[in-house]
C-alpha cells in the first residue's frame, strides 16, 4: 500500500465530455447485456414491489388522478390509503410514457439514471485520483452500480434516483472545497439542490443530506473565504429547494401537517431554519471572524433547531415504525430484507449479503484511514470519508444503505487502483503488477459476494425466510404471466400475500387488501388476519371485507411462512392441499404456479 499515500492528489484538467463519453458507453454495454438475456426484468419483477406500484402510481397520474393525491385506491381497506411517495418521480416517469410509451420507458428511465450516476463516479474519481483512475472508476463505478441492483430495466423505484443524487451532491460538494476551486458558490449550491431533492423523494436518504450539511457547516468552521462561500450558497439552496419542493408536491391547505415519513411541515422547517440560518451568519461578519465566533454561531443555530424539532415535532424523533401493528411488526417488518440490520445477517448466517454489501466499503474506510495518517485529508477526500462513513453506519443499522455505501465506496477504491497503475507503469515488473490486480479484484462487490455465497451454509436460507425455505424449484409468482389468468376476471377484490399485492395492481384491474408498505396499517392486518385464521367460518371471514378471489401461490416462501407462523390458519391448509368448501378453484391447471379461487356466494 505504499502509493495510498499519494492517494488524493488532485487533478485540475477538465474531461467531462470524455468522462461523459465512457458513461454512456458502459450504460449501452449494461444495456446490451440485459438486451442479450432477453430483458428478463421486464417480464419478471422479482419481487420489485416498490417498481410495481410506482408504475401504477404513474399509471394512476396519466389517467386524471390529481397530482397532489397519492391515494392508492385499489390497496387496503375500502378507500385505500395515502401512499407517502413523492411525485417528483412520478413525473419524469410520465413524460417519457407520454413520449417514448411504458415498455419503452421502463428501460430508459433507469438506464438515464445508471448512466448519470457513473459519470458522477467517474468524475469524483478523477478529481481525487487523475487520468490513471478513469478506466477503474468505468469498470468498478460500474460493477458497483450492477450490483446495487436498483437501475435493471423495469426499476422504477426511487432508490436509484437517490442515489444518483447523492453522488451528484458528493461531487458538487468536493469541487466546490477544493483548493483552487473556482466553482465554491455554483458547487455549494448544487450540492445543496441535490441533497434538497433526495430528502423530498423520500425520508431513508435523510442521512445523506444531513452529511452534506455536515460537511458544509464544518467548512465554515474552518474559515476561509472558500469555505463561507460554500457555507453561504448551500444554505441558501438548500433552504429554497426544500420550500419549493413542499409547495410542488403538497397541496396548500396540507401545508401544515405533519408526515414524518415524507416531505412536510418538519422536514421544510429543518431545512428552512437550518440552512437559511448558515446562510445568515455568513453573510455577518462578526460571526465569521475567529473561529470561537464560527463555533459560537454554529452551536447556536444547532441547538435552536434542536429546541424546534423537539417542541413542535416530538412524534418525529422516535420510532419511524412507532404505528405499526404489532402483529405486522412481527410477521412483517422483521421478514423485509432491506430492513434487516447487520447483527440479524450475522444471526442468520447470511454471509453473501454481508460480503457483498460490507467488504468493499470497509476497504474503502481503510484506505481513506491510511491516506489520512501519512498524508492528511485533502478536502474532496474529507468528503467522501463523510459520506461513506455515514452510509456505512447506516448500512449497519439496514441493509439498504449498502446501495450507497458500495457506490461511495467505487470512487475510494477507483482512485486506489489508479496510483497503483502508475506505480506498476513506473517499475514495469511482475510484482508491481501483482497489488494492482489484487486490489482489482478486492474492488468488486460481485467477487466478494460470491465469497460469502460459497462460506455460507446451506440452511443460510432457510433462516433468512424464517427458517423455511420449502420450494426453492417452485414459482414465486413474481412472473407477470403467472398473472394472466387472474387479469381475465371481472373486477372484484382479491385476498393473496402481501409481496403479491403491487403486482396484482400492476397487471390486473382488482384491487387487493395489502402491500409491502407500512402506511397500509388496516390493509395488511386484515389480510394477514385472514390468511393465518383457521379457515372453518365457511368463510364469513372473506366475505365480510369483500373478497371475491383467493389468489394462492405455494411456491413462494411468504406462504410457506405463514404456514408455519399459523399452522392452522388459511394458507397452512391449503398449502397441504386442503381447499376450504367455501373456495372454488378457478385456475386451469392445479401446477399453475398462482392457484386462483373465487369465494362462493
Amino acid at each position: 500500500m505504499s502509493s495510498v499515500s499519494s492517494l488524493f492528489r488532485t487533478d485540475g484538467r477538465s474531461a467531462a465530455v470524455r468522462h461523459a463519453g465512457i458513461a454512456i458507453a458502459v450504460t449501452l454495454a449494461f444495456l446490451a447485456f440485459h438486451a442479450a438475456r432477453g430483458f428478463p426484468t421486464l417480464t419478471d419483477s422479482k419481487g420489485d414491489n416498490d417498481s410495481l406500484l410506482r408504475l401504477v402510481q404513474v399509471r394512476d397520474l396519466l389517467a386524471g388522478q390529481s397530482w397532489f393525491d397519492l391515494n392508492q385506491y385499489r390497496m387496503g381497506l375500502e378507500g385505500g390509503f395515502e401512499m407517502h411517495w413523492s411525485r417528483l418521480i412520478d413525473l419524469p416517469i410520465a413524460v417519457l410514457i407520454l413520449t417514448v410509451g411504458e415498455t419503452a420507458a421502463l428501460v430508459i428511465w433507469p438506464m438515464l439514471l445508471f448512466a448519470l450516476s457513473l459519470f458522477l463516479i467517474i468524475r469524483a474519481t478523477h478529481l481525487i485520483g487523475g487520468d490513471a483512475a478513469i478506466l477503474p472508476a468505468a469498470v468498478t463505478g460500474g460493477l458497483a452500480l450492477l450490483f446495487v441492483n436498483v437501475f435493471v430495466p423495469g426499476a422504477l423505484d426511487h432508490h436509484n434516483a437517490q442515489l444518483a443524487l447523492a453522488l451528484g451532491t458528493i461531487y458538487a460538494m468536493m469541487t466546490a472545497l477544493q483548493a483552487g476551486s473556482r466553482s465554491a458558490a455554483s458547487g455549494g449550491a448544487a450540492a445543496a439542490i441535490c441533497a434538497a431533492l433526495m430528502v423530498a423523494i423520500g425520508m431513508e436518504a435523510a442521512p445523506y443530506a444531513a452529511a452534506a450539511c455536515a460537511v458544509a457547516a464544518g467548512g465554515f468552521l474552518a474559515g476561509g473565504t472558500r469555505n463561507v462561500t460554500v457555507a453561504r450558497w448551500f444554505g441558501l439552496a438548500f433552504a429554497g429547494t426544500a420550500a419549493l419542493c413542499l409547495g410542488a408536491t403538497v397541496p396548500p391547505q396540507n401545508w401544515f401537517l405533519v408526515a414524518c415519513d415524507a416531505l412536510s411541515l418538519p422536514q421544510t422547517t429543518l431545512a428552512v431554519l437550518g440552512g437559511g440560518g448558515l446562510a445568515l451568519v455568513t453573510f455577518i461578519p462578526s460571526l465569521s471572524r475567529t473561529f470561537a465566533m464560527r463555533l459560537s454561531a454554529l452551536v447556536g443555530l444547532g441547538l435552536f433547531a434542536t429546541f424546534v424539532a423537539v417542541s413542535a415535532f416530538p412524534q418525529c424523533l422516535g420510532d419511524p415504525y412507532a404505528d405499526l401493528d404489532p402483529l405486522l411488526r412481527r410477521y412483517w417488518l422483521s421478514s423485509v430484507t432491506e430492513a434487516q440490520s447487520l447483527s440479524a445477517l450475522i444471526d442468520a448466517r447470511g454471509y453473501s449479503t454481508i460480503a457483498g454489501y460490507y467488504a468493499t466499503p470497509l476497504l474503502a474506510l481503510m484506505v481513506l484511514a491510511v491516506a489520512a495518517l501519512r498524508r492528511g485529508f485533502t478536502a474532496p477526500a474529507l468528503v467522501l470519508a463523510v459520506f461513506l462513513t455515514l452510509a456505512v453506519a447506516v448500512s449497519c443499522w439496514q441493509v439498504r444503505g449498502g446501495v450507497f455505501s458500495v457506490a461511495f465506496a467505487a470512487i475510494v477504491l477507483a482512485a486506489w487502483i489508479g496510483r497503483l497503475r502508475i506505480a506498476a507503469l513506473d517499475q514495469r515488473n511482475l510484482w508491481a503488477q501483482l497489488p494492482m490486480a489484487a486490489v482489482w479484484l478486492l474492488s468488486v462487490s460481485l467477487l466478494w459476494q460470491a465469497v460469502g455465497a460459497a462460506a455460507e451454509p446451506k440452511t443460510a436460507d432457510l433462516a433468512r425466510n424464517s427458517d423455511l425455505a420449502e420450494p426453492q424449484q417452485q414459482s414465486w409468482c413474481y412472473s407477470l404471466s403467472d398473472l394472466a389468468e387472474l387479469a381475465q376476471l371481472p373486477a372484484g377484490t382479491v385476498l393473496t400475500i402481501s409481496n403479491l399485492g403491487s403486482i396484482v395492481l400492476r397487471q390486473t384491474g382488482h384491487r387487493v387488501l395489502n402491500g409491502p408498505y407500512h402506511r397500509n396499517n388496516d390493509g395488511n392486518r386484515a389480510a394477514l388476519d385472514l390468511l393465518m385464521a383457521p379457515p372453518a367460518d365457511d368463510g364469513r371471514g372473506a366475505r365480510a371485507r369483500g373478497i371475491d378471489y383467493v389468489a394462492f401461490c405455494p411456491g413462494n416462501p411468504e406462504t410457506v411462512a405463514l404456514a408455519h407462523w399459523a399452522p392452522a390458519g388459511l394458507a397452512a391448509v391449503m398449502l397441504d392441499g386442503s381447499i376450504p368448501d367455501w373456495l372454488e378453484p378457478l385456475t386451469g391447471s392445479e401446477t399453475s404456479p398462482l392457484q386462483i379461487f373465487r369465494v362462493s356466494p
